[in-house]
């Protein structure tokens, strides 16, 4: 897919890619929010994650936005301070009530991860 759209693009194009974030602050633990339990969620999860970087690792114009370590410290977990991501900077919840979507200030995170991506990436587009 990243190839095709680069094809499109002749004169070429920088592409900006998030990985996923998870809600469970690395713990796996969906049943707490009301979901069924899925023991092989954290597996599934880090092999899209490794699918994705490697994806912006093969090609030079792909910027992986890392979404994921991100948003560790403000799912489910945010308030519990004993766990291993919690942020004292910041410990407030990002997602919304489906548990999937970020809220307004998950959005915020990411159009600032975004922000920051193509700020640290802006000697190429000249």
């Amino acid at each position: 897919m990243l190839t095709q759209i680069g094809s499109r693009f002749p004169g070429g194009c920088e592409i900006f890619l998030a990985n996923i974030f998870d809600p469970t602050d690395g713990l796996g633990d969906t049943q707490r929010a009301g979901l069924p339990a899925w023991k092989d969620s954290m597996p599934i999860l880090e092999a899209y994650n490794a699918v994705i970087r490697r994806a912006a690792e093969t090609h030079p114009n792909v910027h992986l936005v890392d979404m994921h370590g991100a948003f560790l410290g403000h799912g489910i977990h945010c308030t519990q301070f004993w766990q291993g991501h919690f942020d004292w900077n910041d410990p407030h919840y990002w997602f919304f009530v489906n548990l999937e979507d970020p809220n307004e200030r998950g959005y915020d995170a990411i159009r600032r991860l975004f922000l920051l991506e193509i700020a640290n990436n802006k000697d190429r587009f000249k």
